[in-house]
């Protein structure tokens, strides 16, 4: 079985960043993704440095993909269910049967969005058309006085609807159940303009220009511009526990993992890390991860300062 340098396990912006940099300084590098990442389900963003006018999540992987192949990265579609160390190698192995084997490892498996009730069209069509959008850093700004609706009457859905509350005054938070909010919750939600329904959602009813929101007991649906589901996520953490690393409560792992974990030559980048989802972020951690892991292979080779001097 070959042995590659640097194997990186997911192919949206972190890994691709990943790729990038492993490939420039000339490691063997393999990128193992199967096809899911959740930047191709942008239409367009706004907030990737450099791209003024947006751009789509799709164009965006596309264009990491070549350039990191130029550079002699490989990729190989494959969902990898299993991974383990054994005499100092990485294994890997999909769901097929078929394995890898890498002297390091990155991680860069993402997350997935808790979405609202919707079928897969139907939701997909939603994001395409504007009016559902599950990241107000990323989109806020887009939405300056828009009717704003949040999902999820808890501390995250508060959260959300304040930070929105700084683009329109016409944020509303609704609940898919129960009200979850204190009374000094609500205080600080009235302060801030914030509307709280008090009717649990009943169904959703997007079309091209906006979501018509259903609640129960009400006739006639709410109405509004685009809602920010804030239902939180679930971090593709399987390959990581399986290594040993440690999880937050949210399931992320430490934000040193771009720079060491305690399994060495590992490390982790992108939205599995604790901290601030974005594509910017994403980068960054892909950067370090693939350095700290070319310095480490270095290393091992005998390429210290000491030895190159001595």
């Amino acid at each position: 079985m070959e042995t590659i340098d640097i194997v990186i396990v997911g192919a949206g912006p972190a890994g691709l960043s990943a790729a990038l940099y492993a490939a420039r300084f000339c490691r063997s590098t393999l990128v193992l993704h199967d096809g899911n990442t959740r930047a191709l389900r942008i239409p367009l963003t706004h907030n990737a440095p450099g791209f003024d006018a947006g751009i789509s999540g799709p164009d965006l992987i596309d264009r990491m993909t070549r350039h990191a192949a130029q550079y002699g990265a490989r990729f190989e579609e494959a969902h990898v269910a299993d991974i383990k160390k054994t005499d100092g190698l990485f294994v890997l192995e999909d769901d097929k049967g078929r394995q890898w084997q890498a002297r390091s490892l990155i991680l860069a498996t993402g997350l997935h969005l808790n979405q609202i009730e919707l079928d897969y069209e139907t939701h997909e069509e939603a994001i395409a058309h504007g009016v559902l959008r599950y990241c107000p850093v990323c989109d806020g700004f887009e939405h300056r006085d828009a009717r704003i609706g949040v999902v999820g009457c808890d501390i995250s859905g508060a959260a959300e609807a304040l930070f929105l509350s700084g683009y329109s005054d016409k944020v509303t938070l609704l609940p898919r159940r129960d009200v979850e909010l204190d009374a000094e919750q609500r205080a600080e939600l009235d302060a801030a303009g914030v509307s709280t329904v008090t009717h649990p959602i009943v169904r959703y009813a997007p079309s091209e220009e906006e979501m018509a929101v259903y609640v129960e007991g009400e006739a006639e649906p709410l109405r509004f511009d685009v809602i920010y589901p804030a239902l939180g996520t679930k971090p593709r953490n399987d390959l990581a526990a399986l290594l040993g690393l440690s999880l937050n409560e949210a399931g992320k792992v430490s934000a040193d993992t771009p720079f060491e974990t305690p399994v060495p030559g590992l490390y982790c980048a992108g939205d599995i890390v604790e901290g601030l989802d974005q594509i910017s972020v994403a980068m960054g951690h892909g950067a370090v991860a693939a350095t700290k892991a070319h310095n480490w292979l270095r290393k091992r080779e005998g390429e210290t300062v000491e030895a190159v001097l001595g």
